[in-house]
């Protein structure tokens, strides 16, 4: 068969790049000795694996796998493929969905055609691994706004090296802001013609870039051209997909700085309400929120996004099929996807696979335990005892808080930071593990089969309760996704 490979590290230190090497070195022998033509290796260096849209060669993987460029792809480990469990599921469906095998070879583990659930555990706790990374950075970024820190670029003012609590006013700049607020307030324009208009002047952002129309409006919104610092406004929510929270202003941390006000009070309260005045509060909710049905919000199309429906056929029986609402409403021209699935058979299938999860629990169970314990419990961990933890967890914390003390400073910046902490945090990650079940005197498999059991009591209650009901599907089905050429996706609920 023609065979890809794909290999990936999370940080471009040398040892890192060594075994990047050595897993090139790998495959090249690996895939000739099984007897595949080795197409191509893609190999990312000094990437994460929490977020594929940053994975320049995995993206090229599935470009070439849409192209037909081979017909299986090799991943050492699980880990190496994806550390966010969602990217895991879509890549291997979008694999299977054009026939190519994902083989994991550490694992011994093919997908195309058998269950995900042991891959998806496994895809599970490698994230969890990952998770730990993002971890304590808050804290050192809240100090320093508690002392009032400046942004590092601002339209307006220049930041003097070393010196990271203060900016001095960029008198041309500031000129400019004037301008704005001046052009907004009192001659009417929009936001969008005054970035046109400061571009067609050659004028360009801090960072050397034309004007947007919202690099205007997070002008007009800044409270820094008043004379006041505002940090803490925000805060990451989720450290795989980037997503941000926002503050009540009650946790807001300001800080007055009278020697940067280029405006005035006045003139910033008037755009404000200027720009609330323009603002269309309303978005019309296009999602329907029904449970009357078994797939009632459950069936996704791929192409338009919009829920399928139900629709009843009579012929000599009564048939139940779902169609993609947007298409029976708007027509061919809106979306393409014509599949209709069978309630009954959809039904039939999802439990079917349900019920041999709960036949096979055993298998899985004991499955999932002995590849958690050749993959985390290594004769290294083991022989370490509870101070000798405790020591290399001081080493370590000492270590990362060297490291965020440079960040939280300015001196590195957040892409520079992740590639010196990455490894460091992984291991705190394990060792702390270690050290939590040592105290407890728990077995760590122990730990990772409890959490698995839940799952089952899940599937049972669901099959019990009348699988065809809305409420029971929702339990343990997150989504259905279905597209054009009828391939239908049931991504469960995570565990």
């Amino acid at each position: 068969m023609r065979a890809a490979a794909y290999c990936r590290v999370s940080t471009d230190t040398e040892d890192q790049l060594n075994s990047l090497q050595t897993q090139r070195q790998f495959f090249e022998g690996f895939l000739i000795n099984q007897g595949h033509t080795l197409v191509k290796i893609y190999a990312d260096e000094g990437i994460s694996g929490t977020r594929k849209k940053n994975r320049k060669q995995f993206l090229q993987l599935m470009e070439d796998a849409k192209a037909g460029a081979f017909d299986i792809v090799c991943v050492k480990d699980i880990s190496r493929l994806a550390r966010n469990t969602l990217d895991f599921l879509e890549s291997i469906r979008a694999l299977k969905a054009m026939n190519i095998e994902t083989l994991f070879i550490t694992n011994n583990m093919t997908i195309l055609g058998n269950s995900e659930f042991i891959p998806t555990v496994m895809a599970a706790l490698a994230q969890e691994e990952s998770a730990n990374t993002s971890k304590r950075i808050k804290f050192g970024k809240k100090a320093n706004a508690a002392k009032g820190r400046v942004p590092n670029f601002v339209y307006g003012y220049d930041k003097i090296k070393g010196d990271y609590f203060n900016l001095t006013v960029n008198e041309p700049e500031a000129a400019t802001i004037r301008r704005i607020f001046r052009m907004y307030n009192e001659e009417g324009y929009g936001a969008s013609k005054i970035s046109s208009q400061l571009n067609s002047e050659g004028l360009r952002t801090k960072r050397g870039s034309c004007f947007s129309q919202n690099a205007i409006i997070r002008i007009l919104t800044n409270e820094i051209y008043v004379g006041r610092v505002v940090n803490n406004k925000q805060e990451t929510r989720d450290f795989l997909t980037g997503e941000r929270m926002c503050h009540s202003e009650s946790e807001w941390l300001i800080s007055s700085k009278p020697s940067l006000q280029i405006i005035s009070e006045a003139d910033f309260e008037k755009a404000r309400e200027t720009l609330e005045n323009r603002h269309n509060a309303f978005k019309a909710d296009r999602q329907r929120h029904s449970n009357a049905h078994a797939f009632s919000t459950l069936i996704k199309c791929v192409h338009c996004g919009q829920s399928f429906r139900r629709s009843r056929y009579t012929y000599t029986n009564i048939f139940v099929k779902w169609v993609c609402s947007g298409r029976n409403a708007n027509g061919i021209g809106f979306c393409p996807n014509s599949t209709a699935i069978d309630e009954a058979e959809l039904l039939d299938q999802i439990s079917q696979y349900l019920a041999g999860i709960l036949r096979n629990r055993a298998n899985i169970t004991n499955g999932i335990i002995k590849e958690f314990r050749r993959i985390y419990n290594t004769s290294e961990t083991a022989a370490l005892n509870t101070k000798q933890i405790n020591a290399e967890l001081s080493r370590l914390k000492a270590k990362k808080s060297r490291e965020l003390s440079l960040f939280t400073d300015g001196l590195i910046n957040k892409q520079d930071l992740q590639e010196r902490v990455a490894a460091i945090s992984k291991r705190i990650s394990v060792l702390e593990q270690d050290l939590e079940l040592a105290a407890s005197n728990v077995n760590k498999a122990d730990v990772v089969g409890a959490k698995i059991q839940i799952l089952y009591p899940t599937i049972e209650r669901a099959l019990a309760a009348d699988i065809s009901l809305n409420a029971a599907l929702k339990q343990i089905i997150f989504k259905i996704e279905s597209n054009a050429e009828g391939v239908v996706s049931v991504n469960f609920q995570q565990v």
